[in-house]
């Protein structure tokens, strides 16, 4: 089948060689775009391919701009197309394919930790990566952190201070943001404040010394805590829940009894991509059967306390070790929820969004000697 591909700048090879080789294993003839400021990176992989073997009329690969490769769809109408970008940009789509389309969607991430309080340090550690690595910009990367109120007496968020601190650019270890420019992030920055109770919590200031072009952002890796009280308000919510595609996350802090707020937080977000639920504790990530309830009094138990059963995300990782980001295997990656998620990588993921179900059912004999036909006399 003809099929089209089009993926993001901010992994200029393994999205569209993941999504492309499937395509390819599934025995399509695709036609891949990739964001024109990496697309050299995948203009040389195929030349690889053809080295390795790939027959050169098996995958045509197209530079051009997002209103060219629209008109190119339209007028070539694929039979299916894997888009990975923007909410907006794939709802457009959407709507001129006719639903003849698979998404990697952009999603606003959020983390839980849980009430047992351990091991602080190594959570500081990924909490930093998953917010600020590669300055943020993985569409599975830590938009909103929220803390169980026993988190709050640890030496967490200073920690989580002390490691952005430490990232610069001579290492890399922060760069420039190419879709979100250093105005558009302190702006944003700036109305989150406004909100009663929010604090800079640390960065919100621009980079230093450095000649990054002010058509991107350079903005050191900030984190703005908002009372999860006022994230919930109507007025704040889709301020807060903003994704800002760069090293910027929100922070809140949570207690026992508002565990129901956060969930209902949770669910209102509009692009369930990739979540972490951060809890060793099986109570807290899936309501255990207590055999001394009646079936009324387990439901409700499990309705105060499964966080894993209440939420839904493409892909969820749960326990101490839980992060928002991790390899492509792991990951379905479509939003859930969505009858255009796709996924990535899995064998099931490749047959979802690379192959459609048919049935073929041969019958061809031989018939029955009492059904054939006699000889005419």
């Amino acid at each position: 089948m003809q099929v089209a591909i089009v993926t993001p700048f901010n992994f200029p090879l393994e999205i569209p060689v993941l999504q492309l080789m499937g395509a390819l294993f599934m025995g399509n003839k695709p036609t891949l775009k990739v964001d024109s400021k990496v697309s050299i990176v995948m203009e040389q992989m195929i030349r690889l391919l053809h080295q390795c073997g790939l027959p050169v009329e098996d995958v045509d690969f197209i530079n051009s701009d997002g209103k060219a490769m629209n008109k190119l769809l339209m007028e070539a109408n694929p039979r299916m197309t894997l888009f990975t970008g923007s909410s907006r940009v794939a709802d457009k789509l959407a709507v001129d394919l006719k639903g003849r389309i698979k998404l990697e969607d952009a999603g606003f991430d959020w983390k839980i930790l849980g009430p047992d309080v351990q091991e602080v340090d190594y959570v500081a550690w990924v909490c930093d990566q998953d917010a600020y690595a590669c300055s943020g910009q993985k569409c599975s990367a830590q938009s909103i952190l929220f803390m169980h109120e026993n988190w709050s007496s640890t030496s967490l968020v200073s920690q989580m201070k002390n490691l952005a601190a430490g990232r610069k650019l001579e290492d890399l270890t922060v760069g420039p943001v190419l879709t979100v420019t250093t105005e558009a992030m302190l702006d944003h920055m700036n109305k989150l404040l406004q909100i009663p109770g929010s604090k800079l919590l640390f960065g919100g200031e621009e980079l230093k010394n450095h000649s990054i072009p002010t058509i991107y952002g350079a903005l050191k890796p900030t984190a703005i805590y908002v009372p999860l009280e006022e994230i919930v308000k109507d007025n704040n919510y889709e301020l807060v829940t903003r994704e800002i595609f760069g090293p910027f996350q929100v922070v809140t802090e949570y207690k026992q009894d508002q565990l129901p707020l956060v969930l209902n937080a949770l669910e209102r977000m509009h692009a369930h991509l990739t979540a972490a639920v951060v809890s060793n504790d099986l109570h807290f990530l899936q309501a255990r059967f207590n055999y001394s309830l009646t079936i009324f009094e387990f439901l409700i138990n499990a309705l105060k306390y499964e966080v894993i059963g209440q939420t839904v995300n493409g892909t969820t990782y749960a326990g101490l070790r839980a992060r928002t980001t991790g390899a492509p295997q792991n990951h379905w990656f479509g939003p859930s929820g969505d009858p255009r998620g796709a996924g990535i990588g899995t064998p099931e993921a490749i047959k979802l969004v690379w192959s459609s179900h048919r049935e073929i059912i041969y019958d061809v004999g031989p018939v029955p000697s009492q059904w054939a036909i006699p000889p005419s006399t």
